[in-house]
């Protein structure tokens, strides 16, 4: 039996920009994505068994553990890319990032399964590979194992490098909201003015040339989704330089901050910092 243990961390949008809607039904996208040193973990057991399955657990009662998750969709990817047969695959689910809450938990879980699976067979998909599972995942997926500061175009899944900084952030969630990719695009396309600020390209600038980058953070989704929700409202009220990551519903605040005062239906995770890996074995 192998085993391993992977670290896989959350990420912030700190611009996203709806460019258009694709003939697929997704959307383009430009968004400069940052991972975050808020970690979920999988324990991944592989083994030869005469009947192979794939068995899902973990710690949070608000996720499937089943055919749905896409950690379960990734197990299966991998093992019919590499033909790999007659083994069992066993993960557990550690969830420590919020659920629904635009902060990529099930896509690095899903390219985490992947990355942990590939390591554990001894390494037959190279790195590139490893990237176009990701890409035919999901949108996410690609920035969680590359890791550090990028910037996202097409449905999320191409990506470059950027300049990594460092920056301390504070997350603040509804701990009863969740808000699905599909709502937030739903109503971002019925909206009949759709901003046009060119921020991603601003904040890239600003990472190029080290100045600050607070000025230039920028969701189109939170235009589409903040006003039918007054708990997002409330976030705005309280901390005005906040920014809703991805499709939310969880906000987030950079630099030093003092510990901001919300009831019990808030969850917030300070002590957070910018970081300049991806997924690791740990």
């Amino acid at each position: 039996m192998q085993k391993i243990k992977i670290k896989c961390p959350a990420k912030i949008n700190l611009t996203l920009e709806v460019v258009n809607k694709r003939s697929d039904g997704f959307h383009n996208i430009k968004s400069v994505m940052q991972l975050i040193s808020l970690y979920d973990f999988l324990y991944i057991e592989c083994y030869e068994d005469l009947e192979p399955k794939i068995l899902l657990e973990g710690n949070s009662c608000d996720i499937p553990y089943d055919s749905k998750n896409l950690v379960y969709k990734a197990a299966e990817l991998f093992l019919k890319t590499t033909e790999t047969k007659n083994r069992t695959v066993k993960i557990y689910i550690e969830k420590n990032i919020p659920i629904a809450a635009g902060l990529a938990g099930g896509s690095t879980n899903a390219a985490g399964t992947l990355y942990g699976l590939n390591e554990l067979c001894g390494k037959p998909l190279t790195k590139k590979e490893l990237h176009n599972l990701c890409a035919e995942l999901g949108s996410d997926l690609n920035v969680c194992l590359e890791g550090g500061t990028l910037l996202a175009t097409s449905r999320g899944e191409k990506i470059e490098k950027l300049k990594t900084i460092e920056m301390p952030v504070t997350l603040i969630k509804p701990k009863n909201l969740g808000i699905s990719a599909k709502e937030a695009y739903t109503k971002y396309a019925a909206k009949e003015f759709k901003p046009q600020n060119n921020m991603t390209e601003k904040l890239c600038n600003a990472l190029k040339n080290k100045t600050d980058i607070r000025e230039f953070l920028y969701n189109d989704l939170e235009y589409a989704v903040f006003y039918d929700y007054p708990e997002l409202q409330y976030i705005k009220s309280k901390l005005p330089d906040s920014i809703m990551s991805g499709s939310g519903s969880t906000y987030f605040v950079l630099g030093m901050v003092e510990s901001p005062d919300f009831s019990e239906e808030y969850q917030v995770i300070s002590g957070l910092k910018f970081i300049n890996n991806g997924i690791c074995a740990v």
